[in-house]
């Protein structure tokens, strides 16, 4: 059993506070079975790697280019992430979707990129509240994850993790009911087996106000296979016993 913490810093941070958190995780390795990792802004990514390099904890980015290298100004693309030792890169964040119009071939694009890097894909898939309460989560989380297989087929599809993030408790407080995370993470296990991703390669995370107070019952939820924070990984002591949490979840079984 493994579990897998991935603190996404937004659009946040400076050098100083930077580096009194990243000091602190390096000082907190993760129990055995716990993988962390921060997605942190562009600028900040040399930063990270010279505290985090040689500790347990990795470094990625929140995004990519769509694109390679070439004439395409204010983009970053997969192999200058490579080279700053990305280990991850989020895609497909609902931040990214609504406000910057990003399609589900634009996300399947980014994938490809990154997996020709060998940088892993954190997809971001999930249903607003009107859709959640319509009754249609399923469809949405299902055209999502069926757009990329269209356009990258299983095999890489597979060498991707998913993280389910319900809009609606992205930065709102309101977690979603570990019955409601249980039965999106099932629906989207089962969808991605029948478009052809082998059960043992689907790695799916929770994301949505995840907390200290909290990760606990996220981490016990069947099939959750860890989490991506969003503020409380910018708090060095909610960051750290949300790890924490993840290291007595795999020590359960």
């Amino acid at each position: 059993m493994k579990k897998i913490v991935l603190g996404n810093w937004k659009s946040l941070g400076d050098t100083a506070s930077n580096a009194v958190l990243l000091a602190a995780l390096a000082a907190h390795p993760p129990a055995a079975g716990v993988e962390v990792g921060v997605c942190v802004p562009f600028p900040f990514l040399t930063q990270a790697r010279a505290v985090l390099e040689g500790t347990a904890i990795g470094w990625g980015a929140q995004n990519v280019s769509p694109f390679g290298a070439g004439a395409y100004t204010g983009e970053v693309h997969a192999g200058m992430l490579a080279e700053f030792g990305c280990r991850y890169a989020l895609v497909g964040h609902s931040e990214r979707r609504q406000l910057f119009a990003e399609t589900d071939e634009r996300i399947a694009d980014k994938i490809d990129r990154l997996l020709a890097a060998n940088v892993r894909p954190v997809v971001c898939v999930g249903e607003t509240l009107a859709e959640r309460e319509a009754g249609g989560w399923r469809e949405t989380l299902g055209r999502q994850v069926a757009a990329l297989a269209a356009r990258l087929g299983p095999e890489k599809l597979s060498r991707a993790w998913f993280a389910y993030e319900p809009v609606w408790a992205i930065g709102t407080g309101r977690v979603a009911a570990p019955a409601d995370i249980a039965e999106a993470h099932a629906f989207l296990r089962e969808r991605l087996m029948a478009l052809g991703v082998p059960a043992e390669e689907v790695v799916i995370l929770y994301g949505g106000s995840v907390k200290a107070d909290n990760a606990q019952g996220v981490f016990a939820v069947p099939g959750c296979d860890g989490a991506l924070v969003g503020a409380a990984s910018r708090v060095v002591e909610e960051f750290i016993a949300i790890v924490a949490a993840a290291g007595s979840a795999v020590a359960r079984g």
